[in-house]
């Protein structure tokens, strides 16, 4: 089977998103034809997107062939007749939807965006798209109350599990999300102010540890602001880390903090929060455990340590993170815990899914 993979935030973009779009694209190269749409013209010559995406997920991309489509730009009919060449085409849509002549169409909807689908040819355009998937059952909700449509498959992200991890870990609380205050921005404004608050709290519990931010650089002034913020105080930035550096740093990492959400309500926003989570995710897979906003795909991410490990203000942050401080045999048990919990999302979990996708 020929499958075209479509994603309008690529090659613009480097996410979570985006991770997960070359995932599913290269799992299902196991078993079939793949080919990666981009537009006819980019500002980047083929090879350095291309590179550009191997160093972002860490893995060979010669499995997949890159291919100039219309579908950026081009017309109603031009888009028909280029999308009869393939047997499927899978789409992860940013909101839009169009039709498409390929044998079977895959939706992938990863942003739980509030849409009117009500009109006619909305509901002809969902009708030509046989099977739907989302990354988390939080988006899932949204997307079928709101579009008034099935969700077949909730295909959330992988993760790799490592089999070991370092017996002793680092007075590192760790943060990961790319930095920019627009749609679910990662808030690490919150996440400095909790911080400052916890080591004024707590001198003697927090003497040596240090907040750690890692992410893209997308809004520069953004950044900046943080920096100033975070001044002659023990926080470190790490500005568009290379994978090595992250896994390194998720290695290290005792604690994980994650504030997407702050002060959104998330029943009229719930683009603007977490619609999945697989930084927590990555976190937990190498046992740094997670103090994260309790909205949108975190709770489902926590498992059976929602309680435990979720927060809504932050003085509730504070304290959860006040009292492993103190309690290391808590911060160890902990850890255990939550990389059984990480298992949910592992690799062997994402390929028998993409399987019965493509099946």
């Amino acid at each position: 089977m020929k499958i075209c993979f479509f994603s309008p935030y690529v090659p613009k973009h480097r996410g979570g998103g985006e991770k997960h779009f070359f995932d599913v694209a290269l799992e299902a190269s196991k078993s079939h034809s793949v080919a990666i749409a981009l537009p006819p013209e980019t500002l980047e010559d083929r090879s350095t997107i291309i590179q550009k995406y191997e160093s972002f997920i860490g893995e060979s991309l010669s499995a997949l062939e890159f291919i100039s489509s219309p579908l950026y730009a081009g017309g109603f009919l031009e888009k028909l007749a280029w999308t009869s060449r393939f047997d499927s085409l899978y789409y992860v849509t940013d909101g839009s939807l169009f039709f498409s002549f390929a044998k079977k169409n895959y939706l992938h909807i990863q942003v739980p965006l509030l849409l009117d689908k009500s009109i006619l040819i909305e509901r002809l355009k969902l009708a030509n798209w046989q099977s739907k998937n989302t990354n988390s059952e939080f988006t899932k909700k949204i997307i079928e109350a709101s579009w008034n449509t099935h969700i077949d498959l909730v295909l959330n992200p992988k993760v790799s599990v490592p089999s070991r991890i370092p017996k002793q870990k680092e007075k590192i609380i760790l943060h990961v999300g790319r930095f920019f205050k627009q749609l679910h921005a990662k808030r690490q404004d919150v996440i400095i102010d909790i911080f400052k608050e916890l080591l004024r709290r707590h001198p003697t519990r927090t003497k040596g540890w240090k907040l750690v931010l890692i992410g893209q650089v997308e809004d520069q002034e953004y950044f900046d602001s943080l920096k100033v913020e975070a001044k002659d105080l023990p926080i470190e930035f790490v500005p568009n880390a290379s994978l090595k550096e992250l896994k390194d740093a998720y290695k290290q990492a005792s604690i994980y903090w994650h504030a997407t959400g702050f002060e959104i309500d998330e029943t009229t926003h719930p683009e603007k929060v977490e619609h999945f989570g697989i930084t927590t995710v990555e976190a937990m897979a190498y046992g740094a455990v997670p103090f994260v906003h309790s909205k949108g795909g975190q709770p489902e991410v926590l498992g059976t340590l929602v309680k435990e490990l979720s927060w809504s203000t932050k003085e509730q942050c504070i304290a959860l993170t006040a009292e492993v401080l103190k309690d290391q045999k808590k911060l160890d048990t902990l850890k255990d815990k939550v990389r059984i919990e990480a298992e949910r999302f592992s690799e062997e979990v994402f390929s028998a899914k993409v399987k019965e996708l493509f099946s």
